[in-house]
């Protein structure tokens, strides 16, 4: 099966279960091939669970679903030591984070403290504990979901936690036609539980490879370094697009090109990317919307507006 065949495959498979944005599909296995992590965010009730657990049920490999809640502790996320009484050794008990798709839901109802806790796991692919490093599966994808800060009970993921997760995207409420869709098939689950894999590691594996095959022109990359310096020199954020953000751009638009077959990035492959990718590692100076000023989305797209993008 061609690398068109197979993304395509994954795609049709996650639409047979999420029935709403196929804007979020597409974005999702971006960050998939991309090797990223996703942050998804929006109100409760619009999918966002099915969204992920379908992405994951599609891929056969492992799978695990951390549900985050205030009392929840790093070592429940990470794992913990238990001391074995035959062997008399400590034995390192592995947590949910030791999987090749790991489903954090509500990441935002968890302490800054147990946030932290999948800092290294993102960052590096690694677990620090009982003194030794432990190297997590390949491939591995962090999917959070988060309902708005504004809600009863949430923490803010500080801006290093948000700077891991290579997109935020937003789901938005279906459309009647899809509403009507979710109403007559899920209330029996039966099709998340029926949902059967697409591909596996190995397949994921070879398509972030092919990936990094991607080529993209000196031109496209002095473009996009363009674009995050304008970020640090805007007067209205305080925060711009780290080296981080950029590299996240030029990974995001070599796996857009894929999923589109072609081995070379284009322009309009980074330009459909950078809100997703960049919205949320700027830091307006001001509150945004609250006082009338504009936001991180307004002001990325003002900005894209006086950047001169390659022919």
């Amino acid at each position: 099966m061609s690398t068109g065949c197979k993304i395509g495959a994954l795609k049709q498979n996650i639409a047979s279960v999420y029935m709403g944005n196929l804007d979020a599909i597409d974005r999702l296995v971006i960050c998939l091939l991309a090797r990223g992590h996703v942050l998804i965010e929006d109100v409760p009730g619009v999918g966002k669970t099915v969204l992920a657990q379908s992405l994951a049920r599609s891929v056969h490999c492992s799978f695990g679903r951390i549900q985050c809640t205030p009392d929840l502790l790093p070592s429940d996320i990470t794992g913990v030591g238990m001391f074995d009484r035959e062997t008399g050794h400590v034995i390192f008990r592995r947590g949910p984070v030791f999987a090749s798709i790991v489903l954090a839901d509500e990441i935002n109802r968890a302490t800054p403290r147990t946030q932290s806790a999948l800092l290294e796991a993102m960052a590096e692919g690694t677990v620090s504990a009982e003194g030794e490093v432990h190297i997590l599966p390949n491939p591995f994808m962090v999917i959070a979901t988060q309902n708005p800060n504004e809600f009863e009970g949430t923490y803010l993921l500080p801006e290093n936690q948000l700077d891991r997760f290579l997109m935020r995207i937003g789901l938005g409420y279906p459309a009647a036609a899809d509403e009507s869709r979710i109403i007559h098939q899920q209330p029996a689950r039966t099709a998340l539980a029926a949902l059967q894999p697409v591909m596996d590691g190995d397949d994921v594996a070879a398509l972030q490879r092919e990936v990094d095959a991607v080529r993209i022109d000196q031109t496209l990359v002095d473009y996009i370094i363009a674009i995050a310096h304008a970020t640090r020199r805007h007067p209205q954020l305080q925060l711009g697009v780290s080296p981080r953000g950029a590299l996240a751009v030029a990974q995001t638009a070599r796996a857009t090109a894929r999923c589109a077959e072609r081995d070379f990035v284009l322009p309009e492959d980074i330009l459909e990317n950078i809100i997703a990718v960049c919205a949320h590692r700027v830091v307006p100076k001001s509150t945004g919307a609250r006082d009338g000023s504009p936001g991180a989305v307004s002001i990325l797209t003002e900005l894209l507006g006086r950047v001169p993008s390659p022919v």
